[in-house]
Formats: structure tokens, C-alpha cells, sequence
């Protein structure tokens, strides 16, 4: 039953395709997602494909995998079903469903890929089809934010390459990831790492596109875009290095600080934003930081690969379905008016990723603090302790931002088809800890007074500054309000660039009559024996070809 992994991939594809025909299947789509769920819960034996190249093998290895496939498809179905509502008087909804349907194939074949070929395959498909997300509304700003995407995907998509044709040279021609994982890494191949996965990942400072495409794109878009296709960078990360590598452990350092700078000022800059999805998208930027630090500190520390591993699966499962909760809440404020329950449920996600006990984030913080405690690093912690802060003044913003958009909302109720996905993913944040006994040890183990403490005083703090704000009236400045975006100016100038052509196009005038005389002098000249002539030359011809 091992061709069963087929289904992961090519189910999404073939109901896409399908969709094209017959509009009516648009709307259950989401089931496109079922196969890799029913792998989730009953994991079938890796296939073997050597029909398509030596080493193919799909399927879920290890315990990483497994949860991130088992996320990323419930992400991708609750984001589908609210997609078949939202999306249902759009025009454009064929072309949409299109790219949704090659980006959810692509996502899910790079998660079960175990080799670095098809891990590609299915990272450039779920890249490249993104932009059709991104730039799916048109206008100026869609336009402008594709534009800066694409061009970040392409250099990404090339980087990423040569570094897994690198690898796979230095393994003697292997694409398989364990057989990586004794190999030592050179210091080119782990900078072209860095960048080709570093882009979708989206941390700083290769975040520039997300601040951009997040408020064009439409919210079920946005939820897939930050919940899970970020996440494959870090997984990608996460495969191609090998474990106890000294060039990674000096690294190390490099990759904290950058993670820790990433945290704090991205949420910072999300402090200036006016709009609500731009706001949750540095948001985003600032939890990547975060999973950039525990991939620092497995560098330093090998003997804890096991353990980080473990926190890594946590934060990419909590941050996939809590984010992606509040941008399908970004576009359910839009769809009518929520009840008060509604916005009590709103704010549950928020809470959960600014680390409130008894939540999904609460008990991932609380693993987090242990790991890094117990390594060369727990000097540092006062920063991560900093960025807790930092977060949740984002997430109350945010959470401000949503309801002052909801005042333009109609007097209506939102539609099912929209609320119970919502519903869904925003309770996972509560439940999840509860029925996950992954989740649920570092929940309980963070419920001592002190651990209490630790995680409701930025919580606290934060409330109070946002308090003191909506009082004063404290706006933000308009220089912050209005600050240059250098990415896009290169984007622009890049673009004028390619099309400027590399050379004067040259402008010859011809004049008909002189050209009509020349021809009527050539032909007088041919005219006797031009058939004589051309007799000869095809006999020469033949001759030629004889001999030859």
C-alpha cells in the first residue's frame, strides 16, 4: 500500500485540474488534503520510485515529518474550505484555484520528499506558484509586491540549486538527505543554503517580500503563505545540514545573533504598520527569528539534535495553525460582523503566540527556555525574555488594527462555509496541548508560579503600555509611518533594467522605388539563364553530396 504516497501530491493536481472544467467542484477542493491527513494517521511504508531517478524515496521517516505533514494539510484544508466561500464571486477564481492547487502539491511533495531532487521539485513548484496567489487581486500593489516576490523566488530558486548540486558532488553524485548527514559542509554551500531557503523562510533580513504580498493577497492565501510555505525553509535547513559539523557550530553565534536581532526589530517595525495583515506578516518575520534560533543552537550543540528537534516540530505546528487563524480572521472581519464569543476566539491565537500558559505557545516557550538554558547560550536568554515583550505589543496592534477594521464590516453574520475553518484552527491553540502528549509535557511543565510569571509579565506590561497609548492618543509618527523600502527601489530599477534593451535599436529607412529598381536590374540579369543556371548548381549539389 505504499502507493499510496502517491495521492499526497497528485490528489491536489488532479481536483485542480478538474476544477478547470467543472466550476462546481471549486468547492471541495480542500479534499485534496485528505490523503496526506489519512497518511498522518495511518503512515504507509515509504515508496520507492526508481522509475523517475536512483534514490526517489516519499513517505514520512521520522516523527519531524510526520507533524509538519499532518499541520500543513489541516492548515491547507480549513484554508481551502474558507477559500471555496470567499473566493466564490471572484471571476478570476479558475486561475486562482490553479496556482492554489500546484502550491499545495508542491508544499506536501517537499515534505515527504527524503531525497534533495524531489524536495526541489516540489519547493520550486510551491515558489514559483505563489506569485499567482500574491498577485491574484491586480492593481499597483499586488503588481509591485509580485514583481519584488519573484524576483527574490528566482534568485532563491538558483541559489538552492547550485548548493544541492554541491552537496550532491561531495557525495559522490547522492541526493538522498541521510546521506548527507556525514558529509562536512563547506563554507559556499552553507551560504547558498542560507540564501535559497532563507528567502522563503522569510527571517531577517531576507523578509523584504513579506510586508508586501501579506496585505494584496487574499486571506486564505495568507494564511497558507505564512502558516505553512515559510516553514518549508526551515525544514529544508533542517535536512541538508549534518549533525556535530564544526564550520556549523562556528556558525552558531552568527545565526543566534541574527535570530534574536530578527525577533526584536522585526516586531518593532510591525509597531509602525497601519494595516492589520501587515502588521501579522512582521509578525511572522519575528517568530521565524525564533526558529532560527533553535536551528542556531542545535549547531553549537549536537548532543541536543534529538531534543531540538522536538522543539522545532512544536513551534513550526503552533506558529503554522495559530497564524494562520488570525489572517482567515483578517479577512472574516470583512465578511460580516463577529459576536462577542467570535472575537473571544479571535484573540486566542494572538495569546497563544505571545506565549500565555496552558496554550500551544505557552508550553513550546517553555521548551525553548529549557533548551537553550542548557547550553552555551543561557547568558543570551535575556533577549529572548525581551522579544516576548516586543511580541506581544505586535500582537495587541494587531488585534487593535483587526477591529478597527471591523467597523466597515456588514451588519451580517459571516458565512459558515468561512466561520467553522476559522473556529477550528483558532481552538487548536487551546486543544491541541491537551490531546498532543508532545505538546502537553512542556504545557505542564511550565505550571509552577515562577514559569507563570515568566510568561504573563510581558503579556501584562504589554497591556499596560497599549493601555496608556489608547488613552494619550498616541499615534505613530509619519516619517515611521512612511519609511522607504530599499528592496523596492532595487526591485524597480531591476526591472527597468531587464527591460531597456542592451543595445540601440537601429532605425534603417528604405526607400521602396530604389529597392524596385535594383530588383528589376537583378532579374533582367537572370532572366536568359536563370534556369540553365540553377540546373547546374543542383547537379554540383548532388555531385558534392555524392562524394562526400
Amino acid at each position: 500500500m505504499s502507493w499510496l504516497w502517491l495521492l499526497v501530491p497528485l490528489a491536489p493536481l488532479l481536483a485542480g485540474s478538474l476544477s478547470v472544467f467543472r466550476e462546481r467542484i471549486a468547492g471541495w477542493l480542500w479534499l485534496g488534503c485528505v490523503p496526506a491527513l489519512g497518511m498522518v494517521v495511518w503512515p504507509m511504508p515509504v515508496l520507492e520510485l526508481p522509475m523517475l531517478w536512483e534514490g526517489v524515496r516519499w513517505g514520512v521517516a521520522d516523527e519531524l515529518s510526520r507533524a509538519w505533514l499532518g499541520f500543513t494539510a489541516l492548515l491547507w484544508g480549513c484554508a481551502g474550505v474558507f477559500a471555496s466561500s470567499s473566493q466564490r464571486d471572484d471571476p478570476k477564481r479558475r486561475r486562482f484555484w490553479t496556482f492554489w492547487s500546484l502550491a499545495l502539491s508542491g508544499n506536501l511533495l517537499l515534505i515527504i520528499a527524503t531525497d534533495a531532487l524531489s524536495f526541489y521539485l516540489g519547493f520550486s513548484a510551491m515558489s514559483l506558484a505563489a506569485y499567482g496567489l500574491i498577485v491574484h487581486q491586480q492593481g499597483p500593489g499586488p503588481r509591485r509586491a509580485g514583481r519584488l516576490y519573484l524576483q527574490l523566488a528566482i534568485c532563491g530558486e538558483m541559489a538552492l540549486l547550485a548548493a544541492l548540486m554541491l552537496r550532491s558532488h561531495a557525495a559522490g553524485g547522492e541526493f538522498a538527505f541521510a546521506a548527507w548527514q556525514s558529509l562536512p559542509m563547506d563554507g559556499l554551500t552553507l551560504l547558498l543554503l542560507l540564501i535559497g531557503l532563507g528567502l522563503k523562510a522569510g527571517f531577517w533580513p531576507l523578509h523584504v517580500w513579506l510586508p508586501l504580498a501579506h496585505p494584496v493577497a487574499p486571506a486564505p492565501a495568507s494564511a497558507v503563505l505564512s502558516g505553512a510555505m515559510l516553514k518549508a525553509g526551515f525544514l529544508g535547513l533542517w535536512r541538508c545540514m549534518p549533525e556535530g559539523d564544526p564550520l556549523l557550530a562556528n556558525w552558531a553565534d552568527v545565526l543566534l545573533g541574527i535570530g534574536i536581532f530578527g525577533a526584536l526589530y522585526s516586531a518593532l517595525l510591525g509597531l509602525t504598520s497601519g494595516r492589520a495583515k501587515a502588521a501579522l506578516a512582521y509578525s511572522s518575520v519575528s517568530q521565524m527569528g525564533y526558529l532560527l534560533m533553535v536551528v542556531a543552537l542545535a549547531w553549537r550543540h549536537p548532543q541536543q539534535t534529538q531534543a531540538l528537534t522536538v522543539v522545532l516540530m512544536l513551534y513550526g505546528v503552533h506558529h503554522g495553525l495559530a497564524k494562520g487563524a488570525l489572517f482567515l480572521s483578517a479577512g472574516l472581519i470583512h465578511a460580516g460582523r463577529l459576536p462577542r464569543i467570535g472575537w473571544l476566539l479571535l484573540t486566542i491565537p494572538a495569546l497563544a503566540i505571545i506565549g500565555l500558559p496552558l496554550t500551544s505557545g505557552g508550553a513550546v516557550k517553555t521548551a525553548l527556555k529549557e533548551g537553550w538554558s542548557a547550553g552555551d547560550f543561557s547568558g543570551w536568554l535575556v533577549w529572548l525574555t525581551l522579544s516576548s515583550l516586543t511580541t506581544a505589543l505586535l500582537l495587541l496592534r494587531a488585534v487593535w488594527l483587526l477591529r478597527r477594521d471591523a467597523r466597515d464590516a456588514p451588519a451580517c453574520r459571516p458565512p459558515l462555509p468561512q466561520l467553522l475553518p476559522w473556529a477550528l484552527l483558532s481552538s487548536s491553540s487551546l486543544l491541541l496541548p491537551w490531546f498532543w502528549p508532545a505538546l502537553r509535557e512542556p504545557m505542564l511543565h511550565g505550571l509552577y508560579p515562577g514559569g507563570i510569571w515568566a510568561a504573563l509579565w510581558p503579556l501584562l506590561l504589554a497591556l499596560g503600555v497599549a493601555g496608556v497609548a489608547l488613552k494619550r492618543v498616541w499615534r505613530v509618527p509619519a516619517r515611521l509611518a512612511t519609511l522607504p523600502n530599499p528592496a523596492l527601489s532595487l526591485s524597480l530599477r531591476l526591472k527597468r533594467l531587464v527591460l531597456r534593451p542592451p543595445m540601440a535599436v537601429p532605425t534603417v529607412r528604405l526607400v521602396a522605388s530604389r529597392w524596385r529598381k535594383r530588383e528589376r536590374r537583378w532579374n533582367r540579369l537572370w532572366n536568359t539563364g536563370a534556369l540553365a543556371m540553377s540546373a547546374w548548381l543542383l547537379a554540383a549539389l548532388l555531385w558534392f553530396g555524392w562524394w562526400s
